[in-house]
């Protein structure tokens, strides 16, 4: 018998559809959701991590860096380096996700994860002194990468200078991208990728 996640969900019958990301997508809950960046050197070492620890590693950002989002540039001391603020955000969206949704939080992470995770996205060649976009399938590592970022990334930005705070925005965004709701952030991202590389093959 394994851990539970905050003590409380197990993951005994959480069920990922996707074949491409079910490898990548670490459930099993360690003792601690600390691993303190020991995968960091080693090649693939993220996919050893908890999927709920990395959700946590991507609250700490606190925006998306210089890039711009929703027109504003979201980068606050807000969660940055701080472990335990971002453990502590994560585990009460979750006591929210399952009082909303009478779901196993974990069920409803995995599924707005796969919902999230875009198949197909473009790169930039350049020949011959010309620059033009090819349309790439995306790698199964980098398809959990863009999905775990952006679901943060949308969280902050509904969080930002909007009425409601981190944690009901970080549960609303899961259960809206688990319901595959274009009104969350990180599925409307996804089918803007994909939607640029469909026009760029």
């Amino acid at each position: 018998m394994g851990f539970k996640y905050f003590g409380e969900w197990d993951i005994e019958n959480i069920e990922v559809k996707d074949p491409g990301i079910k490898q990548y997508l670490r459930l099993e809950a360690p003792f601690v959701l600390h691993t303190g960046g020991r995968h960091a050197s080693k090649q693939f070492g993220k996919a050893n991590v908890s999927v709920v620890e990395r959700l946590i590693n991507k609250i700490m950002r606190s925006g998306p860096g210089a890039r711009k989002l929703g027109g504003r540039t979201i980068r606050g001391a807000g969660a940055t380096g701080k472990k335990h603020k971002a453990y502590n955000i994560v585990r009460d969206a979750f006591k929210i996700i399952a009082q909303r949704t009478n779901k196993n939080p974990v069920q409803v992470l995995v599924d707005a994860i796969q919902n999230a995770a875009p198949r197909e996205e473009t790169t930039r060649i350049s020949y011959g002194g010309i620059t033009y976009y090819i349309a790439v399938d995306s790698s199964p590592q980098r398809r959990l990468d863009i999905a775990l970022k952006n679901l943060a990334a949308g969280a902050f930005a509904a969080a930002f200078t909007g009425k409601k705070n981190i944690v009901d925005c970080l549960a609303e965004e899961l259960i809206l991208a688990a319901n595959n709701d274009t009104k969350s952030f990180a599925v409307a991202r996804k089918e803007e990728m994909e939607r640029i590389a469909k026009g760029a093959r």
